[in-house]
C-alpha cells in the first residue's frame, strides 16, 4: 500500500536526505523488518545521506551499531543519532563546559563527557534525566532536591513507557512526571517530538529541511517532530501507529507506506509516481 496525503505533489531539486527512526521502522523487537537492509543498501548505492534516529538514550552509537549488526543491518556509528547526543549538543550550546547530575546509562553519560561536561551531584547546572533499566529511588530523590535547589531540569525524551519481553515498562517520561510532580518544575524534553532533535540531525548532515524526509512508525513523535521541523514525512505501518490510529490525529504524514520495503526502487524520487 502506498497512500499519499497532504501535498498532492512533492518535488525537490537535487537528491533527498533521509532521517529514519530505528525501532518499528528498520527493526522490530530485535528482528529485522523485511527488506530493511535492501532499503539502506539502495540509499548507500545512490549516494543518499541518511541518519538513523532513536529516542532511546541508553546506548552509545557504538552499542547500537553492534545491536543492529546482530539483526543484519550494517550502519556506521556516524549514521546513528540518539536523544542522548542531541541532549549533549543542546547543553553544550546553552552552557559550554557546564555540569550535570545524570540519571541514565552510558549513552547519555558518554555523550555529555564528550562535550566537556562534568558529572556531579553537588550544585550542578542541570539535572539530566535519561533512560535506564534500573531507576534508583535515591537518585530520583537527589534529583528532586537538586532541582529544588536551583538546577535546571532536562529530560532526553518524553516516552512514558518502553518495550520489554514481558510488556511495557516505565520510561523517561514517567519518571520525569514523578519529578515534576514533586518539584513543580517541568523538564525541557530534547528528543522527539521536539523538532530540536530533527534540526540537530539536519545540522549533523549539513542538510536542509526542504529536501529532507523523516520516516517513522509513530504519529505522536516521528511524524509530529518531522512536520514541526519542516520535513516531508512518511509513516510506515510496521510499528506503533496503525492506519486507524493515524486517522485520529489532526495532522497528516505526506505519505503512508506498509514498510520501508515500499521505498525500494524509488529512493531517489520517493514521492513520485513510481
Amino acid at each position: 500500500m502506498i497512500e499519499k496525503r497532504g501535498h498532492a505533489k512533492v518535488t525537490t531539486e537535487g537528491r533527498w536526505t533521509y532521517l529514519s527512526d530505528m525501532d518499528g521502522v528498520l527493526v522490530r523487537e530485535e528482528h529485522l523488518v523485511p527488506r530493511a537492509e535492501e532499503f539502506l543498501a539502495e540509499l548507500r548505492d545512490n549516494g543518499i545521506d541518511f541518519l538513523v534516529l532513536t529516542n532511546n538514550s541508553i546506548y552509545t552509537p557504538r552499542d547500537l551499531r553492534a545491536r543492529l549488526e546482530r539483526t543484519g543491518l550494517d550502519i556506521p556509528e556516524e549514521s546513528i543519532w540518539t536523544s542522548a547526543l542531541a541532549t549533549a549538543k543542546f547543553l553544550d550550546s546553552q552552557r559550554p563546559g557546564g555540569s550535570a547530575f545524570v540519571i541514565g546509562e552510558a549513552g547519555l553519560t558518554t555523550a555529555l563527557h564528550e562535550v566537556g561536561y562534568v558529572l556531579t551531584d553537588r550544585d550542578p547546572d542541570y539535572v539530566v534525566l535519561g533512560e535506564t533499566r534500573t531507576y534508583s529511588f535515591s537518585a530520583i530523590t537527589r534529583a528532586i532536591r537538586l532541582i529544588e535547589g536551583g538546577a535546571k531540569f532536562i529530560a532526553t525524551n518524553p516516552d512514558a513507557t518502553g518495550p520489554s519481553v514481558d510488556g511495557s515498562m516505565p520510561a523517561t517520561g514517567s519518571v520525569a512526571a514523578l519529578i515534576e510532580k514533586a518539584t513543580g518544575r517541568s523538564p525541557y524534553y530534547v528528543g522527539k517530538p521536539n523538532p530540536l532533535m530533527m534540526r540537530s540531525a539536519l545540522r549533523r548532515l549539513g542538510a536542509h529541511s526542504e529536501s529532507t524526509l523523516m520516516i517513522g512508525d509513530r504519529m505522536d513523535t516521528d511524524v509530529h517532530s518531522g512536520i514541526e521541523a519542516g520535513l516531508q514525512t512518511i509513516l510506515v505501518l510496521t510499528g506503533i501507529s496503525t492506519q486507524e490510529s493515524a486517522d485520529r490525529y489532526p495532522y497528516r504524514p505526506t505519505m503512508v507506506l506498509d514498510s520501508v520495503a515500499d521505498l525500494i526502487g524509488r529512493t531517489m524520487d520517493p514521492f513520485g509516481e513510481g
